[in-house]
């Protein structure tokens, strides 16, 4: 999720003040989930948004405000989507945890001792007003932002969302490895896009050099919303670099468990409706793995960040189980850093200060600002030059960006890679839709309804959307100069998911709102050479914010972290 805005909102502070603690309880692995089978059509409907303003308890919100980015893939003649898109009539209003019923001194209590809960477990990230907070660990930490109660979620499209991991795992995979179409698919956009240019050129280094990756590790996440009016989950974005939240969104999943577990009779829920999340735990697994078919023992895995990083204790719960449980020893560099004290011997063997690096996890480098100089891109192309796993490397980034995800979309496109015809219908039934700039028609869609359409650019990390009146004002310039700036676009379905009520918890202050969510599930994928190692579905993140909001980031301030209850 990423925002845009953030609209002012009516709400409600409740005064935390004293509640007995719960017990602590122990992580939870997933157990392994059983195969379902899903037939549905494939039919978006998105229109109509309600306009009058709605009444919720003291809170007020403008209904046409409370829809959520949408996106993704879906073929170019789809004009019998756009107009299912303008069939829909409005958002329903439901929720199966009811809310309204609890009372607010046993919201006050449930409140306050999750606070006490996050403060134990590591449930905590940098706060952003002390100087220091996301350069030293310890100074400055406060507890992640959090809904208090689980968020509700159909276990048919819990079970198809963890199905179909395995199967964008290999999907990426496949494409990473087909360097010209990655090159075809991304030359116009090169053009106009200054950052995805520099990214291609280090791929076409790589293939200029016959680079190959023997060893590839995909720690990918697959973000998707449940379309209200269809009942269809459908995939906003593939995340391929820097796939955040694995260490946090397992923790909020403990946490909903315990207060359930001791407020649960009192609230009418069950805290065994909680599937497990060992997001953490697999991502550290994949990540050992990776190291020990490095076949080097005294090797370090290389955890690439940014310089201020506020959301540091995600990533220490990583590193922190890769050394207790696996013995992996983990260091800490800015693109800046690797810069300064890498260099890569004659057998491609990457040192950092000397110690040889066998894993290169990235954190960061996944956004224009990344690289604020041309040392940081030094650093970029010396780790891809070196025969150390790359996660991702350059073609599994490539890979993620929003133009390949449109290409995908096309017809026919998916069986150039995969060959199972069932994994294909699975992944298509994930598809929302997703259109390029040069179709003139659904240009001219989206201008005259840009209510039901997102425009997206090449970027990751969120805060880059253009929604609203925003999408035909820029249509209608980037037709009146008729550049290819087009090309750094892509224009994409909006999805309009159920909103619920709900308590959102942030700086310790409880308000109740109206809100979304997204689903995010976790996937691990490694290979070496033609084996692969490990391909699973691996935890999940689940976000919620306002409804008002049009984007909502975690780590950007608009969105909560939550977790699933399965209904």
């Amino acid at each position: 999720m990423g925002i845009s805005y953030t609209p002012r909102l009516s709400t409600t502070t409740l005064d935390v003040t004293h509640s007995s603690l719960f017990p602590c309880t122990s992580k939870t692995n997933p157990g392994k989930i059983s195969d379902s089978t899903f037939s549905h059509t494939n039919n978006i409907s998105l229109n109509n948004l309600q306009k009058p303003t709605k009444k919720f308890g003291s809170f007020y919100y403008c209904s046409h405000n409370t829809t959520c980015l949408g996106s993704k893939i879906v073929p170019l003649k789809c004009f019998d989507k756009v107009r299912e898109m303008e069939s829909q009539e409005g958002i329903a209003q439901k929720t199966t945890i009811d809310i309204h019923g609890i009372d607010e001194e046993l919201v006050q209590k449930m409140v306050y001792d999750a606070l006490v809960w996050s403060s134990l477990h590591g449930l905590v990230v940098g706060d952003r007003s002390v100087q220091r907070s996301g350069k030293v660990p310890g100074v400055g930490m406060v507890h992640a932002p959090f809904s208090l109660l689980p968020m509700t979620f159909p276990e048919s499209h819990w079970k198809l969302a963890c199905e179909v991991a395995p199967i964008f795992n290999e999907l990426i995979d496949r494409v990473s490895l087909d360097g010209k179409f990655l090159q075809d698919a991304l030359s116009r956009t090169k053009k106009v896009d200054a950052f995805t240019s520099r990214l291609i050129d280090i791929h076409s280094k790589m293939l200029e050099i016959n680079k190959s990756e023997e060893i590839r590790l995909g720690l990918h996440r697959s973000d998707y919303m449940l379309d209200e009016q269809t009942k269809i989950l459908l995939q906003i974005e593939l995340n391929t670099i820097s796939s955040s939240f694995p260490g946090l969104s397992c923790l909020v999943s403990d946490l909903h468990r315990s207060l359930l577990k001791y407020y649960g009779e009192h609230i009418g829920l069950d805290s065994s409706r909680i599937p497990g999340n060992s997001s953490a735990d697999k991502f550290a697994e994949a990540l050992a793995k990776a190291w020990t078919e490095y076949n080097n023992p005294r090797a370090l895995v290389l955890v690439v960040v940014q310089p201020e990083e506020h959301n540091m204790y995600d990533q220490h719960w990583l590193c922190a189980t890769l050394e207790e449980r696996h013995n992996v020893k983990t260091i800490r560099k800015t693109l800046a850093e690797i810069d300064k004290d890498g260099e890569i011997l004659p057998d491609g063997t990457l040192l950092l200060g000397g110690k040889e690096i066998s894993v290169v996890y990235f954190r960061a480098g996944y956004a224009p600002t990344d690289y604020p100089s041309e040392a940081e891109w030094r650093a970029r192309l010396l780790m891809e030059q070196s025969s150390a796993v790359k996660c991702p490397s350059i073609s599994y980034h490539l890979a993620g960006t929003k133009k390949i995800q449109q290409e995908l979309a096309k017809p026919n496109m998916l069986e150039r890679f995969l060959e199972n015809k069932e994994d294909i219908a699975k992944l298509r039934k994930c598809f929302a839709g997703l259109w390029s700039l040069d179709d003139s028609d659904i240009i001219q869609k989206a201008i005259e309804r840009p209510d039901l359409f997102v425009m997206k650019p090449q970027r990751e990390g969120g805060g880059n959307n253009i929604y609203g009146d925003d999408v035909r004002t820029n249509l209608r310039r980037l037709q009146k100069e008729g550049s290819e700036e087009d090309a750094a676009y892509i224009l994409m379905q909006r999805i309009f998911p159920m909103v619920s009520p709900a308590f959102l918890v942030r700086e310790s202050i409880c308000h109740k709102d109206h809100a979304i969510s997204e689903l995010g599930v976790y996937g691990a994928y490694l290979r070496n050479k033609e084996k692969v190692i490990i391909n699973e579905q691996c935890g999940y993140l689940m976000r919620t914010k306002v409804s008002s909001s049009n984007e909502g980031g975690v780590a950007a301030g608009f969105a909560v972290l939550d977790s699933i209850y399965l209904n």
